[in-house]
């Protein structure tokens, strides 16, 4: 699956604005923005953060976004 729809469909499970999610992960709204656009992908670091985030949330994203290119 494709980050941009991990991202989206977990922030509206979560029901959160992106401007809330990019707050819990200290980055930009903008980044958020972009990440579920499928402007980018988010850094490993951002990645690992955004992946632990969900978990601590109930949410198991890691096997959906093993594919992801850097």
């Amino acid at each position: 699956m494709e980050f941009s729809k991990v991202c989206f469909e977990t922030r509206l499970r979560l029901n959160l604005s992106q401007e809330k999610l990019a707050k819990k992960l200290n980055v930009s709204f903008t980044t958020i923005n972009r990440w579920e656009n499928g402007k980018t992908i988010p850094q490993k670091l951002i990645l690992y953060r955004f992946i632990k985030f969900c978990a601590q949330n109930g949410i198991e994203i890691r096997s959906s976004i093993e594919n992801l290119k850097q």
